[in-house]
């Protein structure tokens, strides 16, 4: 009885943990794992591999029946380890769309559709966050010699007040660029030269040069980034890259996994980059490049009715702009993998509107880490460590001051917010699932010509809003066009037309015919369909 209190106030402790923060890799675990207990007829929970950290790499699927053959869309968190967020949706969606597994929508829904989720690829970096030093790393425990001088890990992160997180320092310099804020003093900006500004500070990530080199923190803890080390436009030597593309376990582990998955037809993934709340225009001079550097114009409308749906489900259409880097899974599940490939941070700093009760101004002068104290500080939040004057090594005889916003907050909501994303994003997974090509045989004909002979008349047709797949896949072996196949028994022999016909990409809400002439009589089959669409199939008597 005694061991079994235990047991029950260990898990409350662990679900109230859930409730207040971000979950680290047990607790992550344990909420994977409750779902495949209480949904076992839906979820597959599997360790795809465990990364140098000795993490494991989770794929959990979800779907009824034979989910290998159904359509399907893959869900990728943690594809950088600073963003808890990104991990936080992909469970978070698992999590309420099974909470309605009994509705009848949800089981349609996965009665044809497959989801492929990947909950956290970047686990090692992710646990810095709750770890005794606190600080951003996208990094797994790979080691690495970031500054090539031969040693590995011999300058990293310094707690220099002591408080447990890395944050800033800044240190008076008449070489300073920055300067502070005139609205917030607590903030450093750039000083603005060409006004005849001058700065007064250098500002500089806390910590010390422990391998006297000249640079700080340049070579810590934290080797290779996830979203940095897939195989498109990969920038080899680059920092956290990797030697060589997909280098890393848990890179391989899902490549690996997702080009045997041949059914997935669109991959969407939470990170930095963001083409769902403005889509990628079409630049014809990179798309018709010798190799591909920018999207096929079919693709880019398919990716704004994407982001249409996007914007209208969650109203986060007013996103900074950002820039694929290379090496990321945006771009690889797009050039690389051949499919409808879509990200979104799922969240970023909104616009801090003066409060007036708190006596605040608009701001003079516009900065992202003022708007963030401001907006926090309307939240309740303190996201902010008072400078503190320190004896620092490196800089004597100078004033040397740790400070500054603290990690994670620009690019991760409180906690407390975070509920209301995975509502939003889940409803939208569920709502593109919608807009799935699914094929269908329609206007079957068969005309009897005489002399034993019949013509087969039909309509392939895509029901979906998107195409069967996308139409850089028509270029690889990894995406199947859609193959119709006419299937005779020992009594009919066709004589006009091919058996098996094969057709590229097929847009959404069109369709194609197709016609034979077979001689003899009884039944036969026509099928038609790829793993991206669905398949289809209907008797004939002749």
């Amino acid at each position: 009885m005694r061991k079994l209190s235990l047991w029950l106030l260990l898990c409350l402790a662990a679900i109230s943990s859930w409730a207040q923060d971000y979950s680290n890799a047990a607790a992550q675990a344990a909420r994977l794992q409750a779902l495949a207990k209480n949904y076992p007829q839906l979820v597959q929970l599997k360790s795809m591999a465990k990364t140098n950290g000795g993490k494991d790499v989770w794929l959990l699927t979800i779907g009824n029946g034979k989910t290998a053959s159904k359509p399907a869309i893959a869900v990728i968190g943690g594809t950088e380890g600073n963003h808890l967020l990104g991990t936080e949706l992909a469970i978070g969606f698992a999590e309420q769309l099974l909470k309605d597994a009994n509705a009848e929508s949800t089981k349609a829904l996965l009665n044809k559709t497959t989801y492929y989720v990947f909950p956290n690829m970047s686990p090692d970096a992710m646990e810095q966050y709750f770890a005794a030093i606190k600080y951003e790393r996208t990094g797994n425990n790979t080691e690495t010699d970031d500054d090539r001088d031969g040693q590995l890990n011999e300058d990293g992160m310094d707690d220099l007040d002591k408080n447990g997180k890395i944050t800033w320092m800044r240190v008076a310099s008449p070489l300073g660029e920055y300067k502070p804020h005139p609205d917030d003093p607590r903030v450093l900006i750039k000083a603005d030269v060409l006004k005849g500004e001058k700065g007064q500070y250098l500002l500089l990530q806390e910590g010390m040069d422990n391998d006297k080199d000249g640079k700080l923190n340049e070579d810590g803890q934290g080797g290779i980034a996830f979203n940095k080390n897939l195989t498109y436009n990969h920038r080899t030597f680059g920092a956290g890259a990797g030697d060589y593309p997909a280098s890393e376990t848990e890179t391989r582990a899902m490549l690996d996994f997702l080009y045997d998955a041949f059914n997935v037809y669109a991959v969407v993934s939470f990170g930095s980059n963001n083409n769902l709340s403005t889509p990628i225009a079409y630049n014809p001079q990179a798309a018709l490049q010798r190799i591909v550097a920018g999207w096929l114009e079919p693709d880019t409308k398919s990716n704004s009715v994407v982001s249409e749906l996007y914007n209208k489900v969650t109203g986060l259409q007013n996103a900074p702009r950002t820039a694929a880097s290379g090496g990321d899974v945006l771009s690889w599940g797009y050039y690389h993998y051949g499919r409808l490939s879509f990200s979104t941070p799922g969240w970023w700093m909104p616009k801090a509107k003066p409060d007036t009760a708190r006596k605040e101004k608009a701001f003079t002068v516009d900065d992202p880490t003022a708007n963030a104290l401001r907006w926090l500080g309307q939240q309740g939040v303190n996201a902010f460590t008072d400078w503190k004057p320190i004896q620092h090594p490196d800089y004597p005889n100078q004033t040397v001051e740790v400070g500054g916003i603290d990690p994670f907050v620009m690019i991760n909501p409180p906690y407390k917010f975070a509920a209301e994303s995975v509502k939003k994003h889940t409803d939208f997974l569920v709502k593109l699932a919608n807009l799935q090509p699914e094929i269908s045989i329609t206007n079957l004909q068969t005309e009897k010509l005489g002399n034993g002979l019949t013509r087969i008349t039909a309509d392939i047709v895509n029901k979906g809003v998107l195409s069967t797949h996308s139409k850089l896949g028509e270029r690889s072996y990894f995406v199947k066009k859609v193959k119709v196949a006419l299937n005779t028994g020992a009594k009919q022999e066709v004589v006009g037309g091919k058996k098996i016909q094969l057709f590229n990409s097929m847009d959404g809400n069109s369709s194609q015919k197709v016609s034979w002439l077979v001689k003899g009589s009884g039944k036969l089959t026509l099928e038609a369909g790829c793993p991206t669409a669905g398949y289809a199939n209907i008797d004939i008597t002749l």
